[in-house]
């Protein structure tokens, strides 16, 4: 391949083609029904998904965003996030799992070179499984970065120390984030049994915690020339790969919102016991239990019809990427963004406010969706999502480009 880096075919059979959005749909309908018989017991146990994720990644799900032009289907975004909340009403670390996957595959066809593109994108319609090391800690703010690209003759060397390495105990590649010697933040790609990776399994959240996001240690780490992706050039101009990354992180939010509802449902019509003072025979008849789950249900249709909103305004963006254009996909991703987070939090709330004392017992494991929900949400504060809206109507301030409009 090249000046690509190296990597061994595996002895798996190929992914399976996935032909079309109703498909890529149906596909992720089936698997999650499968994902969510163990779901409880993989999150009590900490019992990580492999098997899960080679299902995933067999499925062909995995590749659905690959552009047209080196032969995926490029579903639209909307499809994207949806797909995302349909696996994480059904596990939502799984979900999680591949959203940086997608994320490392907008940069690709991004600021990826030609040859850069034929190849990963053709190991992704392969079944590739593709993680990140990306955050730090340590650092002086969430942005900063300490990992460092040295050139080394024809290639160069990664040394550094990542944290939050959602899905790279499960992924066949590394995209490693690093400043070069100009102080510019690069993607490189790196087979996940290089010499000098090493990956230590200590996430320890209350929340998530299956997703594999432990981390990750670069030491010396050698990288062909032509793996490396120049991702600053991604946010010199108007563009998607934030707007991408955040529609997903709306869809897993959107998704544990929906499984938390739908225990809600359950648990009341099946377990719950009326108040004392309520009046009536069954909790599912009591006036204020009704409006709440009708609360919650109208702001779960608000939350689906704006993410879909969204992904028709990133659609737009990635197909004619003018300013404006990115513009108005940052603003109605941070917007679908919001109310994902908010509806999340407060239907997990809500489950425990309605079902009553019996939903905390520890074997119903009830309390996943709200840890898995303020988890995931913390990974980007919408405290800045209304900033940003604000900031943009008020005084005409276009959202910043740094990956979370």
């Amino acid at each position: 391949m090249g000046t690509i880096s190296h990597f061994a075919e595996k002895t798996r059979s190929p992914a399976q083609r996935i032909e079309s959005e109703e498909e890529a749909l149906s596909v992720a309908r089936d698997l999650a029904r499968q994902f969510a018989v163990r779901a409880s017991e993989r999150d009590l146990e900490r019992v990580l998904p492999y098997e899960e994720l080679d299902q995933l990644a067999q499925s062909g799900l995995l590749a659905i965003s690959v552009p047209s032009d080196y032969d995926g289907i490029d579903v639209s975004n909307a499809v994207l996030a949806e797909v995302a909340a349909i696996l994480s009403e059904a596990d939502s670390s799984i979900g999680q799992i591949p959203q940086n996957h997608f994320y490392v595959l907008e940069a690709l066809r991004h600021d990826g070179t030609e040859e850069q593109k034929k190849f990963f994108f053709g190991r992704v319609l392969a079944g590739d499984r593709f993680g990140n090391a990306l955050a730090e800690t340590g650092t002086e703010t969430v942005g900063d970065y300490e990992t460092r690209l040295t050139e080394d003759g024809a290639g160069y060397r990664i040394n550094g120390r990542k944290y939050y390495s959602t899905g790279v105990l499960f992924a066949d590649w590394i995209a490693i984030f690093a400043l070069d010697p100009a102080d510019q933040l690069t993607m490189s790609f790196v087979p996940r049994g290089t010499e000098g990776v090493q990956i230590i399994d200590d996430w320890d959240s209350f929340g998530q915690r299956v997703t594999g996001s432990g981390t990750t240690v670069l030491q010396n780490v050698y990288v062909n020339a032509g793996s490396v992706v120049r991702f600053h050039r991604g946010f010199e101009r108007a563009g998607t790969i934030g707007s991408v990354g955040q529609i997903i992180r709306a869809g897993v939010d959107l998704g544990i919102a929906r499984a938390a509802f739908r225990e809600t449902v359950d648990f009341v019509r099946t377990k719950a016991r009326p108040w004392t003072d309520g009046g009536v025979e069954r909790a599912s008849e009591d006036p204020l239990t009704i409006a709440r789950v009708g609360e919650i249900a109208i702001r779960l249709e608000a939350a689906s019809a704006v993410v879909e909103h969204a992904g028709r305004k990133v659609d737009v963006a990635q197909i004619d990427p003018t300013e404006q254009h990115a513009i108005e996909a940052s603003l109605a991703v941070a917007t679908a963004k919001v109310l994902t987070t908010e509806v999340a939090l407060d239907a997990t709330n809500t489950l425990f406010e309605l079902a009553g004392t019996a939903s905390t017992k520890v074997a119903l494991n009830l309390d996943r969706y709200w840890r898995n929900a303020r988890t995931h949400t913390l990974h980007d504060p919408v405290r800045w999502k209304y900033h940003v809206v604000g900031n943009y109507h008020l005084n005409g301030v276009t959202p910043p480009r740094n990956g979370s409009p």
